[in-house]
């Protein structure tokens, strides 16, 4: 993509933003141990808290020591039924994705799931952001609410509801995307772009 489109997807982002968050105010951030200490009369609700908060309550859970962020996205998968998952790194150099194209067949049915490590902290309110363009043009905008995590040893999913890949001889083509992962508090966990190609067929 040049320049001019990335500025682009960049304003659509940062207006999706908005449009998302005017009707929703997030809750105030708490830590572990202020969420386990209210509603303690509550034993059923007490015990909910403790087994969803599993060994976070034991104190704070450090996945990778050496990375200070409180979500590490690792990697993006396109799945589609009885075939292998098609993944993206996202640990290494983003800027390279761009020149890794998905194929995706015409009309198929696909999700996309996303991995990732939440640490030291829960995280409230995350949520999966994706804006696709095509020749420069926006073409389609989506934005899942991912949900709470409680920090956990090892890596957590998230997957969308499934999605149809548009169908006909005008859609095929390449289209590029952006993807943003953040959270209530507008944190910017990771932003990345990646490409995808519709075709007739696979083998196309």
């Amino acid at each position: 993509m040049s320049g001019e489109p990335e500025k682009v997807v960049d304003e659509v982002l940062e207006d999706e933003e908005h449009e998302v968050d005017s009707s929703y105010k997030p809750p105030p951030e708490k830590t572990i141990e202020e969420i386990l200490a209210a509603d303690q009369e509550d034993e059923s609700l007490r015990k909910y808290k403790e087994a969803l908060l599993g060994q976070a309550q034991q104190g704070k859970i450090i996945v990778e020591p050496d990375d200070p962020r409180k979500v590490i996205v690792k990697r993006l998968a396109l799945c589609v039924e009885g075939r292998d998952d098609v993944v993206l790194d996202l640990t290494g150099d983003l800027s390279k994705l761009k020149k890794q194209t998905f194929t995706i067949k015409e009309g198929v049915s696909y999700r996309i799931r996303i991995d990732f490590i939440v640490q030291r902290e829960i995280v409230h309110g995350l949520k999966y952001v994706q804006k696709t363009y095509k020749l420069g043009l926006p073409v389609d905008k989506m934005t899942h609410m991912v949900g709470s995590y409680p920090p956990k040893e090892g890596l957590q999913s998230y997957t969308t509801p499934p999605e149809d890949a548009p169908a006909g001889l005008m859609t095929r083509g390449s289209y590029s995307v952006q993807s943003l992962f953040t959270d209530d508090d507008k944190h910017e966990h990771l932003k990345w772009e990646w490409t995808f190609e519709i075709k007739k067929d696979w083998k196309d």
